[in-house]
């Protein structure tokens, strides 16, 4: 299986930029497995597609404003940092631009001196681990002085920063959004849940290889990030019992089914644990727990991409990829959703 047998034909004018002022306003494009149909919705006509006994899974991770802009404090050169992951106190995992200007020992100050940083090692592919040095809370000062990291596809300044998160997020650690949560609002979800749905909140905190690309031409040679998760006993037992019951479990999202996936046994039952998952799922892979996916629409070429193919079938997602792109469809983060069932 190659990468290139992955790759489809995006016009750039169908990135968005921006998003909607409604959430749930956002185009809807439902995809049946079992027969290839497509119809086409406004996201909040979602709830039509979900049924008494079913239950919605959502990634409650929540965004850090992890982008830092920054000084050497000898030379006052321009440095920017990006958090990756608390690796233990204050010392994080980042990645840093300019990497050469960034070397072991390299101290750099931030926000006139509220927060500083020294580059403790130098780490595979280049990354770097940083202490830092601060007064008070450090979530507050990142507060302060922190960007929320925008894909790279995304050249605009976003306004708000509450917008790069769900309504629902919770637990601090991403590194980018789990974005198909992006299109609920608090409104839809007690519709939902009014409906007889019942919703399990799960955490996978997003990495930024999210948007590593796939730069093998051989599928099964990538290596994968890994990425912690936590499933609390609330959340395994909803799961668990809708299966007993007969109801389908529907994900929100490629990072609640990548947990999912990881920890479900073979008969797609979970239970309440924690831990890092580098799961890697492409065309080929048996999915033990979910029924149904509602996702984004995924870079050309991407590991979400051949995740979404492994659900339905490679053929069927550029298909329906192609009626995306001839309807104009928004693509990526802020972009539209799908509903492949």
């Amino acid at each position: 299986m190659k990468t290139s047998d992955f790759y489809y034909d995006l016009p750039q004018e169908l990135i968005a930029q921006d998003p909607l002022a409604d959430r749930s306003s956002s185009r809807l494009m439902v995809l049946n497995r079992k027969d290839g149909s497509i119809s086409h919705h406004i996201f909040k006509e979602i709830i039509d597609y979900l049924n008494p006994g079913d239950c919605l899974v959502i990634n409650n991770t929540k965004v850090i404003p992890a982008r830092l802009y920054g000084v050497k404090e000898d030379t006052g050169a321009h440095i920017e940092l990006l958090l990756l992951k608390r690796k233990e106190g204050d010392i994080w995992e980042t990645l840093v631009k300019p990497g050469k200007k960034a070397r072991k020992g390299t101290r750099i100050v931030f926000g006139d001196g509220r927060l500083k940083a020294e580059v403790v090692d130098v780490i595979e592919e280049g990354n770097r681990l940083v202490h830092f040095e601060y007064e008070g809370i450090f979530e507050e000062v990142l507060d302060a002085l922190g960007e929320m990291p925008l894909p790279p596809y995304i050249t605009h300044k976003l306004e708000d920063k509450n917008r790069y998160q769900t309504v629902y997020a919770k637990y601090e650690g991403s590194a980018a959004a789990p974005t198909a949560g992006l299109h609920f609002t608090k409104e839809l979800l007690a519709d939902i849940q009014a409906k007889g749905v019942k919703i399990a909140n799960i955490t996978l905190h997003v990495g930024l290889g999210t948007f590593r690309p796939v730069k093998v031409e051989d599928v099964t040679q990538h290596h994968m990030h890994s990425e912690f998760y936590m499933i609390d006993k609330e959340a395994a037992d909803t799961i668990n019992e809708t299966k007993k019951n007969g109801g389908r479990i529907i994900s929100v999202g490629t990072t609640s089914t990548r947990t999912l996936e990881t920890v479900a046994d073979e008969n797609g039952y979970v239970r309440e644990t924690s831990g890092w998952t580098q799961i890697f799922i492409y065309p080929g892979y048996h999915f033990k727990c979910i029924d149904a996916l509602i996702t984004n629409f995924h870079l050309p070429e991407s590991t979400l991409l051949m995740l979404v193919s492994a659900l339905a079938s490679k053929d069927m997602i550029l298909h329906a990829y192609e009626i995306a792109v001839k309807e104009k469809y928004r693509f990526f983060s802020f972009g539209d959703a799908m509903l492949i069932e």
